[in-house]
């Protein structure tokens, strides 16, 4: 598991062993929480088994969501690099099982094999870039813009189809934009009108090429 980890995909197998060595596996019914925002907790968490939502929260109860995250994936890396508080909230969306590896595990990990930390440089960097790249969408993009490319990003192809796997409610997609449920459901429903997307299941299927604007 921890060789399909973009953080870890350039490690040999002795790199990989001594990782391993000091990973702890947890598991945590749905609705748990994992992360607080403001939390002071320095481990990795490597999803083997389940489903997490990222998300910012503020003092009246209104979500922002982040990122969701599945097996294969992590969270909690910046708490490797520094000793800042927790940036954002984690949440189980369904049962799940963690390998957690703790900051001072990590830092020995390093000073056997100090060649990881490339790695970890390569893959932060990544998600920097993704992170300008939302930033760019929430400030240029009017909602229906966000909407589409939220679409589009969460869509894989199957048979010829754009299939959105995640069960997506109105609510989580207005929280990943930052807008309205009401404006986000309006937007949805002129998109089947229009015959470009359709439900199959609790699933969206998008048909062919979204306009331009709404």
């Amino acid at each position: 598991m921890l060789r399909k980890i973009p953080i870890f995909s350039g490690l040999n197998e002795c790199e990989l062993a001594a990782i391993e060595r000091h990973a702890v596996s947890r598991a945590y019914p749905k609705n748990s929480v994992i992360i607080n925002e403001g939390d002071t907790t320095d481990s990795l968490y490597i999803i083997l088994d389940g489903k997490v939502k990222v998300f910012l929260s503020d003092e009246n109860g209104r979500e922002i969501i982040i990122n969701s995250h599945g097996p294969g994936e992590y969270f909690g890396e910046l708490a490797l690099i520094d000793d800042a508080e927790r940036s954002a909230s984690v949440i189980t969306l369904e049962k799940s099982t963690f390998s957690v590896i703790s900051k001072n595990d990590f830092k020995q990990v390093l000073s056997g094999h100090p060649e990881i930390a490339i790695s970890v440089i390569k893959d932060l960097t990544r998600r920097v870039r993704q992170l300008t790249d939302n930033v760019k969408s929430l400030a240029l993009l009017d909602v229906y813009g966000r909407v589409a490319k939220t679409l589009l990003a969460l869509a894989h192809e199957e048979d010829g189809e754009l299939i959105i796997e995640e069960r997506l409610t109105q609510q989580e997609l207005a929280n990943r934009v930052g807008a309205s449920r009401e404006m986000v459901a309006r937007i949805l429903k002129s998109l089947e009108s229009g015959g470009y997307i359709s439900y199959r299941g609790k699933h969206i299927v998008i048909h062919e090429k979204l306009p331009s604007g709404y």
